[in-house]
C-alpha cells in the first residue's frame, strides 16, 4: 500500500491490526526511545484534570491513554483497527476502548473536555474530516492537542532524517515488526504529511481557536494545541 490522498480506511486498519502485537516495541526502537518524550509532552500539554472526559483517537493499544487515567480523568481510547484494541485491552483491561472511525466519531456532541490524536491523524482518510469530527465531539472552550510528525527545522537535519525515513527505517522494521512492509507505507505518509504552519492552518480551516505548536526532537515531532471557540 503506497501513502497518499487515496488511502483506503479498511486498508491502513488491516496494517495496524497485522502490527499490533509488536507496535509498541517497534515505535520504541524506530524512535530511539524519543516516543516515551512525545507521549509525556502531550500528557503535559492536554492538562488532565481529575473528572474530565478525555477521548484519546488513534489510541492503538492504549499506551498514550494510560496516563491520563492515571491523571483521574476519565479517558475513551478509540481505534478504528480491532487488532489494536484487543492487544490494548489485554494490557489495560481498565480502559474503555472503543471502536471508531475518525471521520464519523461514534459520540454525541460536545461531550469531551478534552480531545487529542497522536501520529494518528495523518492516516485518517480526509485529516480535515477527522479534525471537524473532533471539534464537533468537544464541549465550547474545551481543547485539541495534536501530536505528529512533522519538518525538521535545520535543513542538514531534515536531509539525514528523510534519508532515515526511507532507507533505515524499513531496514530496522525488519528485525522487530511483525510487519515491517507497512513501515514503508508510514514513512512515506510522513513524508507527505504537511509542515508545522501547514497543520495550524488545516485546523484552523476545521473551527479551532488560534493554534499554537512546539516542535519536539528539532522538528521530527510537532504538538499542536487549539480551543474550540465558546
Amino acid at each position: 500500500m503506497r501513502a497518499g490522498l487515496d488511502k483506503d480506511p479498511r486498508d491502513v486498519a488491516r496494517m495496524f491490526d497485522t502490527v499490533a502485537a509488536r507496535y509498541d516495541l517497534t515505535n520504541d526502537v524506530l524512535s530511539l526511545g524519543q516516543d516515551r518524550r512525545w507521549r509525556t509532552k502531550v500528557v503535559e500539554t492536554v492538562a488532565p484534570r481529575r473528572g474530565e472526559r478525555i477521548l484519546d483517537l488513534a489510541a492503538g493499544t492504549g499506551t498514550s491513554s494510560a496516563p491520563f487515567a492515571e491523571a483521574g480523568a476519565h479517558v475513551v481510547p478509540c481505534d478504528f483497527s480491532i487488532g489494536m484494541l484487543e492487544v490494548g485491552k489485554q494490557q489495560y483491561p481498565g480502559l474503555n476502548f472503543t471502536a471508531g472511525d475518525g471521520m464519523q466519531l461514534p459520540f454525541a456532541d460536545g461531550v469531551f473536555d478534552a480531545v487529542t490524536i497522536s501520529f494518528g491523524l495523518r492516516n485518517i482518510h480526509d485529516p480535515l474530516q477527522g479534525l471537524r469530527e473532533l471539534l464537533r465531539v468537544t464541549r465550547p472552550g474545551g481543547r485539541i492537542v495534536v501530536c505528529e510528525f512533522s519538518t525538521p527545522t535545520w535543513k542538514p537535519f531534515e536531509t539525514i532524517y528523510s534519508n532515515y525515513l526511507m532507507r533505515a527505517l524499513p531496514a530496522i522494521a525488519r528485525t522487530v515488526s511483525s510487519n515491517p512492509e507497512s513501515y514503508v507505507y508510514l514513512a512515506e505518509s510522513i513524508r507527505s504529511w504537511p509542515d508545522q504552519r501547514g497543520l495550524a492552518i488545516r485546523m484552523t480551516e476545521a473551527g479551532w481557536g488560534p493554534v499554537t505548536w512546539q516542535n519536539l526532537t528539532g522538528g521530527i515531532v510537532a504538538v499542536h494545541r487549539a480551543e474550540r471557540p465558546i
